[in-house]
């Protein structure tokens, strides 16, 4: 039977793709999950597999061509029919668990698909072509297409060849985070320069890691990172939480630590200002409708993970209680699913669960903005009262928040962060479990 092979959807707020190259020619064969195509968007690199065994019989679109979601790509013939209720499309930046790739023989057909978000580098080059052997040497080393790019090619017309990136990477990816080749003379360069490494025990970075350096290195490129620090007066919380959190096992069966507490305080707060729950697509601000709650987490590995509690501002202290233990549970099991991990709109990190007394976070990607909240520690407090200036000894902590300054100003950043602090500083100690 022929078979309209489309564009699939890649993402939210995706409408289309850049198709660059086709792994199949007319008239070839494949078998189901082949991959047929390699599709850019401005999110992510994807790869296309076939959704049954047959024959590629025309493409209507060549590589550089930009396509819209929904289109038709190409006419298959296939051997059997294709089902869409499990359609899925495998991610190039798909992330491994336990070091094995779990590579996906799910169905793409026409209907629309949701794909993961992640990071990707715009593709601003001379030379667009890369082969498929190439671009598999540059996926299993984390190099981007931006960073292809830059490197010197000694094949025909241009064209970059394996001996090339192997000659790159031994010398060190030195153009890993050169910016693009301007004419403008008073452009800043990063310098290229060789420092000494020193000696010592050599540990490779596992997939997981690299993939976090690689995120964490994208965020300090792509946001222009502020912090503001305020200072929050926990008492009443720490009172109150130290107070019922035997009776509220015993009533709910979930233990009551501070994150859920914490994370009431943040959905509370991001409702007072939505334009902190938001994202960036090109010159477009998308402010999110959902308020999903992503908590920095430390997995047994030591790599970081981002488990999130979805819709927090629907869910009372019970319901967040839940799932914070849960997902904490998961995590330290290393049992958390896709899910479980997807659709974050703003994040908080706990860097008081370290001892650190504050911290200046990293923006998890495509968020705009994330808190940090330190040690709560007591400390000699000059309090006002009715008789006075006094000294008591109350639980304090610090909050810093590091935003996008591209679209979140001082006064947005600087009154959200404070907001927070209120929620916490105003918690109600006669509040009933």
């Amino acid at each position: 039977m022929k078979l309209e092979f489309k564009m699939p959807k890649m993402g939210e707020s995706i409408t289309e793709g850049t198709i660059i190259n086709w792994l199949i020619n007319e008239g070839d064969s494949f078998d189901e999950g082949d991959i047929i195509l390699e599709v850019a968007t401005d999110k992510v690199d994807n790869e296309v597999p076939a959704p049954a065994s047959g024959t590629l019989i025309k493409t209507m679109f060549q590589a550089k061509d930009v396509v819209p979601v929904g289109e038709v790509l190409a006419i298959l013939e296939v051997s059997k029919e294709v089902k869409t209720k499990t359609d899925k499309v495998v991610s190039s930046s798909a992330v491994e668990n336990k070091g094995e790739k779990k590579k996906s023989k799910s169905i793409v057909t026409s209907s629309a698909v949701e794909m993961p978000q992640s990071k990707s580098f715009s593709v601003n080059n001379t030379n667009t072509f890369f082969s498929p052997l190439i671009i598999k040497i540059a996926k299993e080393h984390h190099i981007s297409f931006e960073e292809l790019a830059r490197i010197p090619a000694t094949g025909n017309e241009g064209r970059l060849r394996k001996s090339d990136v192997f000659s790159y990477i031994e010398d060190g990816r030195p153009f890993k985070f050169a910016q693009a080749v301007t004419q403008d003379p008073t452009a800043y360069r990063i310098p290229q320069l060789n420092f000494d490494k020193g000696k010592g025990k050599v540990i490779e970075m596992d997939r997981m890691r690299q993939m976090i350096a690689d995120h964490m290195v994208y965020s300090k490129h792509t946001s222009p990172h502020v912090t503001a620090y305020v200072e929050a007066d926990l008492t009443n919380m720490v009172n109150w939480r130290n107070t019922n959190k035997v009776a509220f096992e015993k009533k709910y069966g979930e233990r009551l630590t501070f994150t859920p507490l914490f994370v009431e305080a943040v959905a509370k707060a991001v409702k007072d200002y939505p334009n902190i729950n938001a994202s960036v697509d090109g010159n477009n601000i998308i402010v999110k409708e959902d308020i999903n709650i992503g908590m920095a987490t430390a997995l047994p590995s030591g790599n970081l993970i981002v488990p999130v509690v979805k819709n927090a501002d629907t869910k009372d202290l019970k319901q967040l209680a839940a799932n914070v233990n849960e997902l904490a549970n998961k995590a330290r099991e290393n049992k958390l699913s896709g899910d479980d991990i997807k659709g974050s709109t703003f994040t908080i990190s706990n860097v008081g669960t370290f001892g650190s007394v504050m911290g200046t976070p990293i923006i998890n990607q495509p968020e705009v903005a994330i808190l940090a909240l330190g040690i709560i520690k007591k400390r000699p407090e000059v309090l006002s009262t009715e008789k006075g200036d006094e000294i008591a000894i109350r639980s304090m902590m610090y909050l810093s928040l590091s935003f996008d300054h591209r679209v979140v100003d001082g006064f947005l950043g600087g009154s959200f962060v404070r907001r927070v602090a209120d929620y916490f500083e105003q918690f109600d100690v006669d509040r009933k479990i």
